[in-house]
């Protein structure tokens, strides 16, 4: 899971690094969308996982009410009861899943809402087939409104 949260920044940055007055074309159009749909994939799997400890514990805290007798702690600290122990181990182990998925999850959605701001914020060219266009002046005691026409 590390590994791929290593990836995940490393695109991130590769995508939202300026290149030097270069267009970068599909790659930022379409890599927003992909790292935003990672962020909603990756936040449903985290609350999927945190689902799946909440069941766990729920379970313990099920079997404890029914018979406290089973919610004895060992003197390691680990329950006495196997079931009891291993509901508790894998509660934490979603739990620590749920917790990489979510920052795997945030991490792609500041990458995408980086390159949304990027695109946003760099200069773009007007572009050439605008057939007519709304002018608007400011004049001493009025505003001038009026239409330019290009042939």
């Amino acid at each position: 899971m590390s590994r791929a949260c290593a990836v995940l920044l490393a695109i991130t940055v590769v995508l939202t690094t300026p290149l030097a007055a270069q267009d970068t074309g599909p790659l930022v159009r379409y890599g927003k969308w992909a790292l935003a749909a990672g962020a909603i994939g990756m936040n449903l799997l985290a609350a999927q996982a945190h689902n799946r400890a909440d069941d766990a514990f729920d379970q313990i805290e099920e079997a404890c009410f029914l018979d406290s007798a089973q919610c004895l702690l060992g003197p390691d600290g680990s329950y006495a009861d196997r079931r009891i122990e291993g509901l508790y181990q894998s509660s934490l182990h979603y739990d620590r899943s749920a917790r990489r998925w979510l920052i795997a999850g945030e991490t792609a959605l500041l990458g995408a809402a980086a390159m949304f701001v990027w695109e946003l914020t760099r200069k773009t060219h007007r572009p050439d087939n605008i057939p007519f266009e709304p002018e608007v002046r400011s004049l001493r005691h009025a505003t001038g409104v009026g239409l330019r026409l290009s042939f």
